[in-house]
């Protein structure tokens, strides 16, 4: 804040709703009253123009309707008014005005009144130009060195600069290089205009090098030919400023000095008429205008700089002389001279407010009221603090404004699964091959206590899943109300999901008496879907490329009792073996041994023993819970199938690899197509044909390199999709045999889901095998580690994608292998020195020195979890 306030001398708001910018200002003595006074000129994007001569009785006062000498509308936009000698025979000043499509030069003349009301002021219309192309800005001067008179040049939204002698139109010429217009300015000393391009390059154009260079309009006949006519320029010099330029200006006080003012995002420059850099300073706000003026020193020039947060500075060249405050953000700045009163800052915002003050201080009138000298009273001083801190309290309790937390939820949302399959599929644009894809009925149901706002619902599944509607928006819920929704589940991707669970978020808001719009709130709950989704009975096949068996404490069940919806009922009790055929096509086979309390999983493909293993767990911990059977327990002795897994893993890597070459044979394709384009539209725009050297058929060739390389790219996303979804489910796989093998707590195998399930979705810039492993080498550094020399390695700090897979199945076999020997898996570094416990029996450990030599260790533990797990816990 600055310490002086800028002093209101006369202000005056303009209509009602008018935007208005920085060309819609401008003082001159427009009616030549030769008074030295200067009238200010409004222009607005309304259309509408205002004359003000301010003289106020005293300062401070607010504009009166005397003060405006002149108001019309002119029914179009107003870019810019400018004022200066544009008519031919005569050198007074005359007002142009920039439209759109039109430039109109008026004349303001005043007529001496005979009554109270004053004199009556006009505009007359000159001469105007019609333009063909749409108008940006403009900029007047003696163009060429005439004497006498004001030439004007406008710069067109293409990059044109229209120049027009007085009531003709001379001649135009492209900007090279344009993008998009800039400010625009004249130097009379140098005869040249100067402009900021979108290049960031301040840019100095030889008015000679336009007015003798051969008019390309002379050879066009039509208007419409006008339209793509035009010469293009030779710049004279470049200043690179590296920001884009609000204004700019050129100053010459005197004949021996001459500077270029630019005004950019973050820095002020002063340049010479050469583009030397005189002086820059950098700005420590956003500027949004500035006006050089004269100053009192020799050698000096004054700026004053209007920024966003209401500031006016004035330097004199780099040095700050003043700063003073403004009531509004100005867009536009100028200095008149009125009522013998010299250097009036005359300010206009965007939306109106024109105001015209001057720097200073006043004296302050007020004066401090005399202190009442009665005795203080210290117990009703005592009382009043009291009664003001317990208004202090009521006023700070949050009660009001956050919900009270109660026993029972304000929302509840259930879901309820559908026990059968519906009899009409309700699967849409499914890309699973078999003969029927069946679907499931899941029915939400919202159920609020209280007033509930803006409620909206989404439903989400992992792919390859899908849903027939996964987002739901509600009117406002009274309390005590309900909402249900029906949807349906169904396989669209043409592989086996890793993950048969759905989530169900709902949120909301909650009104409450100091925040009437709400608190935001969240509820949801989980669903799981029935293993019928995604196949259904089958006879069970005794071959098989996988197999796992897993031990139990409790005699094995039939599977007529866990598997009713599987089993033929007219099996009875002998049911020991169990077919499931995938939806995909490959099939599983579950076998329930007859003289041991074990169950043997076997399948041709490794990631579907995934599914049935979770489901036959799970339904074993059910059976047994419904006969109040509390330690019923499953284990795995034999050794984790690492080289099953290490499979998955690098199909997908080999995938990942796959797609980054495409992405490079498609950008050099992509650059190749565009470069042949450029010839063959440099060969059309000729004026003499000339043959294409089968540049037609080259471009025809690429473009069909394009689209195959393109085709090719899309199979081998849709094939890395499906590897990371066997990938997935082979991880669940393994995290469940490691936890059935160590006998791991929960709060472990959530360490080791967070480790080899990182990610929700995998890309390329941030995949699965680097994340994984910068996982596992923290865990083998930390918790796992041998010894101290191991805790005090650095890892990387960034994650690439590795040339190949080797470091990560080394790390994973490691893994297991510190598992075996003992280690604890923990997030507490504390734990790093453990004493080695016993392992379960049937586990071997595997000698260090043979794990360093070899990458695949047989007998060895490890595994990863898919990406959908950490979802689930996330939501949870």
């Amino acid at each position: 804040m600055s310490l002086f306030k800028a002093r209101d001398w006369w202000s005056t708001v303009l209509g009602e709703k008018e935007e208005f910018d920085q060309g819609c200002l401008c003082v001159a003595d427009v009616d030549n009253s030769g008074s030295g006074q200067d009238k200010v000129i409004v222009g607005s994007y309304m259309g509408y123009l205002r004359i003000f001569n301010p003289h106020p009785v005293k300062p401070g006062d607010e504009g009166q309707p005397e003060d405006l000498l002149l108001e019309v509308q002119l029914r179009e936009p107003i870019l810019q008014v400018e004022v200066g000698k544009f008519v031919s025979g005569t050198e007074g000043l005359h007002l142009a005005v920039l439209h759109c499509r039109k430039l109109c030069v008026y004349a303001v003349s005043g007529t001496l009144g005979n009554v109270e009301h004053g004199n009556q002021y006009q505009i007359k219309l000159m001469y105007e130009h019609n333009l063909q192309r749409t108008a940006c800005n403009m900029t007047y001067g003696p163009f060429g060195g005439v004497k006498g008179r004001d030439l004007i040049c406008i710069q067109s939204m293409d990059g044109m600069l229209m120049l027009f002698e007085q009531e003709s139109y001379a001649f135009g010429r492209f900007l090279p290089g344009f993008l998009l217009p800039g400010p625009l300015t004249y130097s009379s000393r140098t005869d040249s205009f100067l402009t900021v391009s979108s290049c960031q390059q301040v840019e100095s154009y030889k008015y000679q090098v336009l007015a003798f260079a051969t008019d390309a309009d002379e050879r066009q006949e039509t208007e419409q030919q006008k339209l793509s006519s035009g010469k293009r320029l030779t710049v004279d010099w470049v200043l690179n400023i590296g920001e884009q330029a609000l204004d700019i200006r050129v100053v010459s006080f005197n004949q021996g000095i001459s500077s270029v003012f630019v005004l950019g995002e973050r820095n002020f420059f002063c340049l010479k008429d050469n583009g030397q850099i005189r002086f820059m300073k950098k700005l420590d706000y956003s500027p949004s205008c500035f006006i050089p003026y004269c100053s009192v020193q020799e050698g000096t020039i004054n700026t004053l700089i209007g920024n966003h947060n209401k500031m006016l500075n004035v330097y004199q060249d780099v040095t700050l002389k003043w700063a003073t405050q403004l009531p509004h953000i100005p867009v536009s700045v100028k200095v008149a001279n009125f009522q013998d009163l010299k250097g009036v800052i005359v300010t206009l915002t965007d939306d109106g407010h024109l105001q015209c003050s001057y720097l200073g201080t006043d004296p302050s009138l007020f004066q401090a009221p005399k202190v009442d000298a009665r005795e203080i009273n210290y117990e009703e001083m005592n009382a009043e603090m009291k009664e003001l801190q317990k208004i202090i309290r009521e006023a700070t309790k949050t009660q009001g404004i956050l919900p009270e937390s109660e026993k029972q939820r304000d929302v509840t949302v259930t879901a309820e699964v559908s026990p059968d399959l519906d009899a009409e599929s309700q699967a849409v644009e499914s890309e699973v091959k078999a003969e029927a894809v069946p679907s499931v009925t899941v029915k939400i149901t919202i159920q609020s206590r209280v007033a509930v706002q803006k409620p909206s619902l989404a439903v989400c599944v992992q792919a390859p899943l899908a849903v027939t509607c996964d987002q739901f928006l509600f009117e406002d819920l009274e309390p005590d109300s309900s909402e249900t929704v029906v949807l349906s589940v169904f396989l669209k991707g043409n592989c086996t999901p890793s993950e048969l669970e759905g989530n169900c978020m709902f949120s909301y808001n909650i009104p409450t008496e100091l925040n009437p719009e709400g608190i935001p709130r969240v509820a949801q709950c989980n669903f799981r879907l029935p293993l019928w989704l995604v196949c259904f009975p089958s006879q069970p096949s005794k071959a098989a490329n996988h197999k796992l068996t897993i031990d139990s404490n409790k005699p094995p069940v039939s599977f007529l009792n866990i598997f009713p919806d599987f089993v033929d009922p007219s099996e009875g009790d002998q049911a020991n073996a169990l077919g499931f055929q995938f939806l995909t096509g490959s099939k599983t086979t579950l076998l329930a041994s007859k003289t041991s309390q074990r169950y043997r999983i076997q399948s041709d493909q490794f990631e579907d023993l995934w599914l049935i293993m979770k489901e036959l767990t799970h339904r074993l911990e059910e059976h047994f819970k419904k006969q109040n059977c509390k330690d019923f327990s499953c284990t795995f002795s034999g050794s984790i199938p690492l080289q099953e897994y290490f499979e998955l893993i690098d199909r997908h890597f080999e995938l990942r690899l796959n797609a980054e070459k495409f992405q490079e044979l498609l950008s050099e394709r992509a650059v190749q197509f565009r470069a042949i384009e450029r010839r063959l539209l440099t060969r059309f725009k000729d004026k003499t044909p000339a043959p294409l050297q089968h540049l037609d058929t080259l471009l025809e060739g690429t473009f069909r390199e394009v689209i195959a390389l393109a085709d090719a790219a899309e199979e081998n996303q849709a094939n890395m999709f499906q590897a990371f979804t066997k990938l997935k489910s082979a991880t669940h796989l393994v995290i469940m045999l490691i936890s059935l093998w160590q006998k791991l707590s929960t709060d472990q195998v959530a360490i080791l889901e967070a480790t080899f399930l990182p990610l929700a979705e995998d890309t390329q810039e941030l995949g699965w095998e680097e994340t994984v492993d910068a996982a596992v080498s923290y865990l083998l550094r930390t918790c796992l580690s041998k010894s101290s020399k191991e805790q005090a390695l650095t890892l990387s700090s960034q994650l690439c994608m590795p040339k190949d897979t080797s470091r990560l199945k080394k790390n994973i076999t490691l893994f297991c292998d510190r598992l075996a020997k003992g280690g604890r898996l923990s997030l507490s570094t504390d734990l790093a020195t453990q004493q080695a416990a016993v392992m379960p029996g049937g586990c071997a450990t595997i000698p260090e020195s043979d794990l360093e030599e070899r990458t695949v260790i047989p007998g060895s533990t490890a595994m990863f979890s898919s990406h959908g797990q950490i979802m689930k816990q996330k939501s949870k």
